[in-house]
């Protein structure tokens, strides 16, 4: 049996799925343009664009920068992407920014690893998950380089940093009271504060464009260790206020690592853009 990956959305109030495209290969993540146009895929180490209208897929021209993985997000006024590149010197992720139309690529990041998932309101500020002397936490940088700040430094992995539309809190996940939970925080660092307290593994958390909910993927508790997300596995993403509170089951699939890595909201925040696998 092939693999297929299944491009989807998923109406947030009504829980409909719709399959967009099918691919006989692995794509990963995407991201939805603020003009309700595109979502934004990686595939293959190379950078997609998504026509909503055609289902056409258009890739981006990323230069040097052709072994990206699924950490990329949309610059705010959506003119730029930030992309997770593993260089050819040493096989690491570091992060880089081009054109959203494709272009040179600039390096922001030369320590490695770096995974990037978030990018400031204001568009001034990279966020992401990177090992320092053997420790992953979350830290911040100037989208055009520059020194970078380190945000968290308990034990356990910090993961999936992402900012609120407001500026006011980025959000996480963290392994540090045991399992992966998601967490929120000020945007230096301060009053870091866990929201999710259940018995998943739950991670990448993405805030709604108006603000209101939060949607992540759930893995059983036994099917993974805490600071692992693999792919294929039976998962969940789920929905909640930005307030933290009770939160619901959106949608069932096998997926994982590649489903919602980034941020994959639309525009009106109605509906998330997600893979799912089939073996």
């Amino acid at each position: 049996m092939g693999f297929v990956s299944l491009l989807e959305t998923v109406d947030v109030n009504t829980g409909e799925r719709t399959v967009l495209a099918e691919f006989d290969y692995l794509i990963e993540a995407p991201n939805w343009t603020k003009d309700n146009n595109y979502l934004i895929y990686n595939s293959k180490g190379l950078i997609y664009k998504f026509d909503l209208a055609t289902r056409e897929s258009i890739p981006i021209e990323t230069g040097y920068v052709n072994q990206n993985n699924n950490d990329h997000v949309l610059s705010p006024d959506n003119k730029r992407l930030a992309v997770s590149h593993h260089t050819k010197e040493d096989g690491q992720s570091r992060i880089y920014v081009l054109s959203l139309t494709g272009g040179q690529p600039v390096l922001v990041t030369p320590m490695a690893p770096s995974y990037l998932h978030g990018w400031s309101p204001d568009g001034a500020v990279l966020a992401y998950c990177a090992a320092r002397n053997g420790e992953y936490n979350i830290y911040t940088i100037p989208a055009g380089g520059g020194m970078e700040t380190q945000l968290t430094d308990a034990p356990g992995l910090d993961d999936g940093p992402e900012y609120s539309p407001d500026g006011r809190h980025i959000w996480f996940n963290s392994t540090r009271t045991g399992l992966m939970q998601i967490w929120r925080m000020n945007p230096d660092g301060s009053d870091q504060k866990q929201i999710t307290s259940d018995e998943s593994n739950n991670w990448f958390p993405h805030v709604s464009p108006d603000g209101n909910s939060i949607a992540y993927l759930a893995y059983r508790k036994g099917d993974v260790a805490p600071n692992d997300h693999p792919a294929n596995k039976n998962v969940e993403i789920r929905i909640m206020g930005s307030d933290g509170g009770p939160s619901r089951t959106l949608v069932k699939l096998f997926g994982g690592q590649g489903t919602i890595n980034v941020n994959s909201w639309s525009p009106d925040s109605r509906c998330l853009a997600f893979v799912s696998y089939q073996l």
